[in-house]
């Protein structure tokens, strides 16, 4: 994508601009300056510029005071001084590409025809003609519907309010203490005359269709500047203006005259539409497509121009989906950022280190990012549109904490839990510690954080609750306390099984309310609702949605360790929003948190039954790897299993590697006869088979790695656990597993078996956590017998 640079002044302040469709930025500009009663000036410094460029020099733009007095040449001499390095990096990027032999292979792998739009072309003296391919035909005016840029669509800087036009509102474009436009006409500060046949410039009430009124304006621009003009906001129009407003409108973009006031007030209903079909969203331009495509097909041909009157409106950001990082902040202002520095996508977060040829923006080194490709290619020249975030509202607190729990059925400990949540959910939102680590991306852009001037991330609160606690119920209370104010929230899962296991649980306990489930090929992936169910990658989608994310199994893959996803749940909680973690096994940073007391939390040490954890015992024994080879040395293990065959138990038995699987199920099968033996893995496309048939007890002893280490309940089992001191067994993987025993009331002393040739620490981190959480729920009367000893 290629879009427009310009910069403008308003006043004593200078701004710089990209856009989508510049017919629209010329109206706005003119009216903004006439109803403020403040002069100003629109320079347009390149109507064809790759997307990625822009955006770096609208961010890198500081404005100042003389550059009112700035020449064209001036203004290009700095584009230039900006761009230096992009258009090194580009002259080497040309240098390394191959063309085919009839034009350049684009991302896609497609051949394009350097003869056709989006080419690879104006590579000259540096790059130069990058910006100077909007070459006017002349400047006398006859040209008017023949001027057209190449590449069809425009982009905009990631902000959202512009200073005296934060009052901008869906009816129609506003001003200060005036109605810019509607369906019956346009309002000028003291002029109340309806102009329907074009712009009417201060001192130019003569200026028409078929000529021009340079009065005034007879500024040249010299050869080396073409494609470039300066405009006097409120002075009479030059002709590059006027050719740019008479232009035949390109794809996406409105097909009327933009200056006529019912086709402003259309477009403003438009903009307005537009904003609540994204609101809450992080889109790319491709996803906008298909979203509109889907549900609201009248938007779909021209919402270009709808999206760049929204942005002027301060209701939408438009941006680069990779972008280079923000300058350096020092103590004098911004510095410029390190040269070689990677772009950052802008909707994962992570480091977008491939180029490529490009055809949709004209470079030999398009930046694109390979982490989130599974949601459509991220590039740098790939518009990104997000909406602004509404201040955050607050949940509502318990009354007691034996009021919650006796309206959700929950235990003494789930109760107690709950209510510290619930008055989480109700304090303001803080900065500082609690708000965990931040990018200096995850800026708030719009609300409460903006209007008081600090920056705020999302708080955050951790439900430590133990394997078996009934975490699902315990979010019950937190859910309804903000969807009972107007609220969003949003629910995050891990996995797509425990998504649709979900769904029928909330959709029971909140009937009247709409929930949307998201994952990998849902069907309503462009739906809206005040309670979502995702996986944890579909957060990618969202930006500042929501009030409360509640984040389930945080400890677990995929977002256990993948920054990529934490970005994206981080800007998917609105700046002031709320977070809570549920884990039984939080990551070690988190804890450590806990322990001195910057993060809020509660812990729930007991399951839902009251009984005690089991604790783990070990038993010495040689290596998996070993004893295959020498099966006479599995003789210790076979004796405890020996005792759970004897007692009816389940057996969950661990081990580290997939290879071992097959070789110890045939060990077992021949030395325990009297019981069905089998083996699964995520290799095997048996498994849900097999986990139903061990659920029913048609297997006894089921081989298996940690891929059943969650999300799996099985009355009356044993857990045994190979290899305990594997170095792919940490302590949150040893608690898992010694989880899935003594689930059920009927059998709460299930056996926890650790069989290692070491003691390592793991091990002793695993059972120094599970006796910590007995004694806790011992302390505070939850236990209603003690500890048990396997």
């Amino acid at each position: 994508m290629r879009v427009a640079v310009y910069a403008i002044r308003q006043g004593q302040r200078w701004k710089m601009k990209t856009s989508l469709d510049l017919r629209i930025d010329i109206v706005w500009w003119e009216y903004m300056c006439r109803n403020a009663g403040i002069d100003g000036t629109m320079v347009l410094l390149s109507g064809d510029m790759p997307l990625g460029w822009a955006c770096k020099v609208v961010k890198d733009f500081v404005g100042a005071p003389e550059m009112v007095y700035w020449k064209m040449q001036q203004w290009k001499g700095w584009l230039e001084a900006e761009l230096r390095e992009e258009m090194e990096r580009e002259q080497t990027g040309i240098g390394r590409s191959r063309p085919g032999m009839n034009g350049w292979t684009s991302v896609d792998g497609e051949k394009q025809d350097a003869r056709t739009k989006g080419s690879l072309r104006g590579m000259k003296d540096r790059g130069r003609g990058v910006w100077n391919s909007f070459e006017p035909k002349d400047h006398d005016g006859a040209a008017w519907g023949g001027l057209k840029s190449k590449g069809n669509d425009r982009s905009i800087q990631d902000e959202f309010k512009a200073k005296g036009h934060d009052r901008a509102a869906r009816g129609g474009l506003r001003t200060k203490g005036y109605d810019w436009a509607s369906k019956d006409g346009i309002k000028s500060k003291g002029n109340d005359r309806a102009v329907r046949n074009g712009l009417n410039p201060k001192g130019n009430d003569g200026s028409a269709r078929d000529g021009f009124n340079t009065k005034g304006n007879d500024r040249k621009v010299g050869d080396n500047c073409s494609g470039m003009w300066r405009w006097g906001l409120g002075e009479p129009l030059p002709p590059a203006v006027w050719q740019e407003l008479m232009r035949q409108p390109e794809e996406g973009q409105w097909a009327g005259d933009v200056r006529d006031p019912a086709v402003l007030g259309e477009l403003a209903e438009q903009a307005g539409q537009l904003v609540d079909r994204l609101r809450g969203r992080s889109l790319l331009a491709a996803e906008v497509d298909s979203l509109l495509s889907d549900r609201a097909p009248g938007l779909a041909s021209a919402w270009h121009s709808a999206a760049q009157l929204a942005y002027l409106q301060g209701q939408l950001a438009l941006d680069a989906g990779v972008a280079t990082a923000s300058p350096r902040k020092g103590p004098r202002g911004a510095l410029r950022a390190g040269r070689g520095q990677a772009p950052r996508c802008r909707r994962c977060g992570s480091d977008a280190t491939g180029r490529t040829a490009c055809a949709a923006c004209g470079l030999a080194a398009c930046a694109y990012c390979e982490a989130c490709l599974a949601l459509g290619r991220s590039r740098a020249c790939s518009l990104l549109l997000r909406t602004a975030a509404n201040p955050a509202v607050r949940g509502t607190a318990g009354e007691s904490t034996a009021a919650v729990a006796g309206r959700w059925g929950l235990s003494a400990a789930q109760g107690d839990a709950a209510w510290a949540a619930l008055g989480f959910l109700a304090e303001p939102p803080e900065g500082g510690s609690a708000a965990g680590g931040r990018t200096g991306w995850m800026r708030p852009r719009w609300g409460a954080a903006q209007r008081s001037g600090t920056s705020t991330a999302p708080s955050r609160f951790l439900l430590w609750a133990v394997t078996g606690a009934g975490k699902t119920e315990m979010i019950f209370p937190l859910l309804d306390s903000v969807l009972a104010v107007g609220g969003r929230v949003l629910v995050a899962t891990p996995r797509r099984d425990v998504v649709l296991e979900l769904a029928p649980r909330l959709a029971k306990a909140f009937s009247g309310v709409r929930i949307v489930t998201l994952y990998g090929g849902s069907a309503e992936r462009w739906e809206s609702g005040a309670l979502t169910l995702a996986t944890t990658h579909q957060l990618m989608r969202f930006y500042h949605a929501f009030d409360l994310v509640v984040i389930d199994e945080l400890d677990a893959f995929p977002y256990h360790n993948d920054p990529m996803l934490a970005y994206a749940a981080q800007h998917a909680c609105k700046p002031d929003g709320k977070f809570v973690y549920l884990s039984a096994t939080p990551p070690r940073p988190l804890q450590r948190e806990v322990s001195r007391g910057t993060l809020p939390h509660a812990k729930v040490p007991v399951r839902y039954h009251g009984h005690p954890l089991p604790v783990p015992k070990r038993i010495a024994m040689r290596s998996v790897e070993t004893c295959l080879r020498q099966p006479k040395l599995l003789g210790p293990l076979a004796a405890e299993l020996r005792r759970s065959i004897d007692r009816g138990a389940q057996i969950f038995l661990f081990v580290s590697r997939i290879r071992h699987i097959g070789p110890l199920v045939e060990i077992l099968r021949r030395r325990f006869k009297d019981i069905a033996v089998e083996g699964t893995s995520s290799e095997d496309s048996g498994r849900g088979e097999k986990v139903m048939a061990f659920r029913k007890k048609d297997i006894c002893l089921l081989v298996t790695t940690t891929i059943l280490e969650r999300g799996v309940t099985v009355p009356r089992s044993d857990v045994y656990i190979l290899d305990a001191d594997s170095s792919l067994f940490d302590e949150a993987s040893l608690v898992q597993m010694a989880g899935r025993a003594g689930r059920s009331s009927e059998d709460p002393a299930g056996r926890v078996i650790f069989a290692s040739s070491q003691w390592t620490l793991s091990q002793k981190l695993a059972v120094s956590q599970i006796k910590a959480m007995n004694r806790i729920a011992g302390k505070h009367g939850y236990l209603k017998e003690q500890p048990f000893k396997s």
